[in-house]
């Protein structure tokens, strides 16, 4: 009876280190699983004891319990800034001619290919000339009848004047005579009238280019009759070199427009595809007299060489209008600009670690660039968060996990396609190389689209979980 109690004891303190083991062996296996799955990669800096850690190791970001929100940022920069706008525009032939028979007759040569370039006065087409060759030898034999009988005429009033001086003739005959060859004189003009119209219509026989450009398909068929009154005419030329593009911008900018154009330098017209890509460069060449009521715009057209002839008529395309140029103006990447109750601002980052929302007025924007007029503290070279900054408030505290490289600056003349940006490329904090090995491959293997959709889940765990 008295080993009985004892026995018990020995069985309740073999339990209890049964219950000690079973806990390190569960604590060994759930670290390293765990703390992949919860702290990558701004947690495990805590673990660390990297910046704005949990104040569990040298260099804490701050007082125990506190972290920082992991936010990606960029340098905003001084740039010159072009700004622009788009419109929808479609491009037009300078010129346009229809190529038609002045006269009629029987169409016998075609002297052109569709699809060439002419120039103006080539010849295109043959029409057979026979009758008009006619024409003019019957208008010269009629001349030549009528010159002959003005000859004469003069002859007479010569022989007449001098009979008239010897008082040996009346007066009368002699300015009958006078008359008569006056009369003549005008027959003469008249023919000669008619001759040279003989000619010019056998000079149409031969039909030529009105201007150069490129021509279209043809309309009529070797041995075909073509007449002057045909409506479709024989092809169609239109003037590609140089090109316009006519589009239409909203009436607000209507000021800026007529100001810039009485500089007398031009305003810069950059065309683009469907898919964004350059296709030629241009400056507006003259506006429309008046808006268009039912649109509130303003008609523009802008003229391009078109020296390459990649350009067609009624091609589609969208017009980047330069409406102004400023001059290092301060600039930070579209994705710092955020909007709120406040307006809009942008989220400065202290040297501190803590973040500042600091309102800011658009200017402008280029390409991946936003000009900005700041209401508060910010200047070049300042970082400004680019993602992450959806649920920050002022005097939030942060991780700067990736410093992003700046987009590529605008282009003052771009001549071609618009440079695609660089891509983002994550410089590798510090506090990475304090991170046990498997942590650090996973986080440093991540691409930065992966790393922002794992900040943004990290930041909702935090938030369900009342962090």
């Amino acid at each position: 009876m008295v080993k009985e109690p004892a026995t018990r004891v020995r069985r309740a303190s073999a339990s209890v280190w049964m219950g000690v083991v079973a806990l390190v062996v569960a604590a060994i296996w759930w670290y390293p699983t765990v703390r992949d799955r919860w702290l990558l990669p701004a947690d495990a800096e805590a673990v660390a004891g990297g910046p704005g850690g949990m104040g569990r190791g040298p260099g804490s970001g701050g007082p125990a319990g506190m972290r920082g929100t992991p936010v990606s940022a960029a340098l905003a920069r001084e740039l010159d800034i072009r700004v622009s706008l788009n419109a929808l525009g479609t491009f037009s032939a300078l010129n346009t001619a229809v190529v038609r028979a002045k006269v009629d007759g029987e169409l016998r040569a075609i002297r052109f290919k569709e699809g060439q370039e002419v120039k103006a006065g080539d010849v295109l087409a043959e029409i057979d000339p026979r009758a008009y060759q006619l024409a003019l030898q019957q208008a010269q034999g009629q001349l030549a009848r009528d010159q002959a009988s003005l000859r004469n005429a003069e002859l007479d009033l010569s022989r007449y004047r001098d009979l008239l001086a010897k008082d040996a003739i009346a007066r009368q005959q002699v300015e009958t005579q006078d008359a008569l060859v006056k009369q003549l004189q005008g027959t003469v003009e008249a023919d000669m009238a008619q001759v040279d119209n003989a000619r010019l219509q056998l000079s149409y026989t031969q039909v030529t280019a009105p201007i150069s450009g490129r021509l279209g398909l043809k309309q009529v068929e070797l041995g075909s009759l073509v007449r002057a009154s045909d409506p479709v005419g024989l092809v169609t030329i239109t003037q590609t070199q140089p090109m316009a593009l006519v589009f239409a911008v909203p009436d607000v900018h209507v000021g800026t427009i007529q100001r810039q154009l009485k500089t007398g330098q031009g305003m810069p017209v950059q065309a683009l595809d469907r898919e964004g890509r350059s296709l030629a460069l241009g400056r507006v060449s003259a506006i429309d007299n008046s808006i268009d009521l039912s649109t509130g715009t303003l008609k523009l057209k802008a003229l391009f060489d078109n020296r390459d002839g990649l350009l067609f008529p009624n091609q589609f395309a969208q017009a980047r209008l330069q409406l102004d140029l400023l001059t290092q103006q301060l600039s930070v990447p579209n994705t710092a600009i955020q909007r709120g109750n406040m307006g809009t601002f942008v989220v400065k980052v202290l040297p501190d670690q803590r973040v500042r929302l600091i309102k800011v007025k658009l200017l402008g924007s280029d390409g991946e660039w936003q000009a900005v007029e700041p209401l508060g503290e910010l200047k070049a070279g300042d970082s400004v968060v680019t993602d992450g900054a959806d649920r920050l408030r002022d005097g939030a505290r942060v991780d700067v996990v990736t410093t992003l490289k700046p987009p590529s600056p605008p282009v003052a003349n771009p001549s071609g396609p618009a440079a695609a940006p660089q891509s983002d490329v994550a410089a590798r904090p510090a506090w990475m190389d304090r991170l046990p090995p498997e942590v650090a491959a996973k986080v440093q293997a991540m691409s930065p689209e992966e790393r922002r959709a794992f900040f943004q889940r990290m930041r909702e765990r935090r938030q369900s979980m009342g962090q």
